[in-house]
């Protein structure tokens, strides 16, 4: 076989492999729809949980996953209306709830919190697309939209997950979106960014002093929920701070603390909760 034989087989063996690789790429998670109250629903499947209010003059999103879930995302709320998105309302800078502001901000206006965007803007997410757009719109306390005779309001009640979480009322039908101050899950500290486990159960008080009227609660990851479901997790994470101070204030090292949280509350070696929550935890609890 002459030399260009060799170098042409190699280079189809090559354009072979890169194609297979193409071709096996791991699709983007199937987004499913489901219904909360009258005129809004819930978009559930890889990412953070999207909220989809429809009013008669467009459709108002709470979050947009990943960017790789645009097409996904349009094709479930075309599945309840055809009326088009107008806003998007950010719970927070992380790239499974903002991610798809890359694709969206051309076509919706995207509303933050002033401390969400500055967290896409300098890009303290150690592990997001580099590619993230921000908010245009931004607000340090609370704002409204008002869309086909009906408001949707978000508010930064104080720092938790971030330092930028804002939960966002839908007045009509007494429902909350919470973003990440709420999950299925431990609680997440980013800690790069300002968050703080002591004020998160602080955060969630005065959600319910904030005299909202509310019922029904959309988590940022997780089923639909009830306020006695927030109550009990706005606990979890007070134990949960107590019994880790308890421990640095023994003289626990990280990795003894870093094993406890693994024991008692699954949390795995490669996890965020380890690279961000584990450190902040050591010097915000001692």
């Amino acid at each position: 076989m002459t030399r260009f034989a060799y170098r042409l087989t190699a280079l189809l063996l090559m354009l072979c492999a890169t194609y297979v690789a193409y071709t096996q790429q791991t699709p983007p998670p199937q987004l499913a729809i489901e219904q909360v109250k009258d005129n809004l629903y819930m978009v559930v499947g890889g990412g953070g949980n999207v909220g989809c209010y429809v009013t008669n003059e467009g459709v108002v999103l709470v979050d947009d996953k990943y960017e790789q879930d645009y097409d996904q995302i349009l094709g479930r709320v075309k599945s309840v209306t055809q009326q088009p998105i107008r806003y998007i309302l950010s719970t927070h800078y992380h790239a499974d709830h903002s991610g798809g502001n890359t694709r969206f901000a051309s076509v919706a206006e995207i509303i933050s919190t002033r401390n969400a965007r500055e967290g896409i803007v300098k890009k303290i997410q150690s592990n997001a697309p580099a590619n993230m757009v921000p908010a245009r719109v931004t607000f340090t306390e609370e704002t409204s939209v008002f869309l086909g005779g009906h408001e949707v309001r978000a508010r930064h009640f104080g720092r938790g997950h971030t330092n930028g979480d804002a939960v966002v009322y839908f007045p009509d039908l007494k429902v909350i979106h919470t973003g990440d101050l709420f999950t299925s899950a431990t609680p997440l500290i980013d800690y790069p960014v300002g968050g703080s486990l002591v004020e998160w159960p602080k955060t969630i008080d005065k959600i319910f002093a904030s005299g909202w009227d509310f019922d029904t609660v959309i988590p940022g990851h997780g089923p639909v929920s009830k306020p006695a479901d927030l109550r009990a997790y706005r606990d979890r994470a007070e134990t949960m701070a107590a019994r880790v101070s308890t421990l640095i204030r023994q003289g626990k090292s990280q990795d003894e603390v870093g094993k406890f949280m693994a024991d008692e509350y699954k949390w795995t070696p490669t996890s965020l909760n380890m690279q961000w929550s584990l450190p902040g935890m050591m010097k915000e609890l001692k």
